[in-house]
């Protein structure tokens, strides 16, 4: 198989070209720079057509596109709601009209998403049926997905990637977090009481690659592991992993006062499980928390 990866140097992005390729599999990455290597081609996800040569993606049998730029990036101000948005819609728009021109195009398109596309739904399960939820998270992962769907139209299985908070030492949320709990300093925030949907970045990865191997699937699928848990247990489970104390907590209104309106996600609870994954067969290597920060942190 032939995969093009936008965003593969990213975290998701890297982890999964390296799987990819220990397989055999060929991949093409699109970077934003002059290629410096083989298998790299150039792409400008700010441009309509995305600025990819004529031919480029000619029998490419999958892409898969993780482009975005990283939401806890800062506060969101309205210029950096205004980057968080081009770099998903815009970029997803582009690609997809690259799609359309080849002479042999793919016949799946795997595009990111997130599990914030439900918005706040407190203690509440939910899959893949749950409707659109309301906030900037939810507005964007909905226009993001509506940005791939064109793509459709021109004949391609099109799946959305509604990822959950992926764990890796590497980056993400565990990597910030790890100096301060290794020092004894971490700390649930607000209550404690809120959500989070998470998966390993190991299943995030062998989650794709059955996606690609399977084209009875389209649509949204949930990358999330079965089991999410409140954020006070995934601060106990981190510190007891790291065999170190967390008896703080970071107050609620402390929170909004240093993030502003961003603060909401880590404050909302979003319990969110993979239904579709579960009813197609696939096999969680980590399925639980402490499965999951144990491979992470060996």
């Amino acid at each position: 198989m032939r995969v093009a990866i936008t965003g593969a140097s990213g975290l998701i992005g890297s982890a999964l070209t390296a799987a990819l390729a220990a397989d055999g599999q060929e991949v093409t990455r699109l970077v934003r720079r002059p290629p410096q290597r083989p298998g790299e081609v150039r792409w400008d996800p700010h441009r309509a057509d995305a600025g990819i040569a004529v031919g480029a993606l000619d029998g490419v049998d999958a892409v898969v596109n993780l482009s975005g730029a990283p939401i806890a990036g800062g506060r969101w101000t309205a210029t950096r709601k205004q980057v968080l948005r081009a770099s998903r819609i815009q970029s997803t728009t582009a690609l997809v009209s690259a799609l359309a021109r080849a002479q042999r195009p793919p016949s799946v398109l795997l595009s990111g998403s997130a599990v914030g596309w439900y918005g706040a739904t407190g203690d509440r399960e939910v899959d893949e049926s749950a409707p659109s939820g309301t906030g900037f998270l939810a507005d964007l992962a909905r226009d993001w997905e509506a940005a791939a769907e064109p793509a459709r139209q021109s004949g391609l299985r099109v799946a959305t990637l509604r990822s959950g908070i992926v764990l890796s030492r590497r980056g993400g949320m565990l990597g910030p977090l790890l100096p301060a709990f290794r020092l004894g300093l971490g700390a649930r925030i607000g209550d404690g009481g809120q959500y989070i949907s998470w998966i390993s970045v190991t299943d995030h990865v062998a989650a794709v690659r059955f996606l690609l191997d399977h084209a009875d699937i389209d649509g949204p699928v949930n990358l999330t592991a079965p089991a999410p848990v409140t954020n006070e247990e995934f601060t106990a489970g981190l510190a007891g992993a790291l065999r170190r104390p967390a008896l703080l907590r970071i107050p609620a209104p402390l929170v909004r006062a240093g993030l502003g309106e961003l603060s909401g996600e880590l404050l909302g609870s979003q319990r969110v499980l993979p239904g579709r994954l579960l009813a197609a067969g696939f096999a969680f290597r980590h399925p639980d928390l402490a499965s999951a920060l144990k491979a992470e942190l060996a």
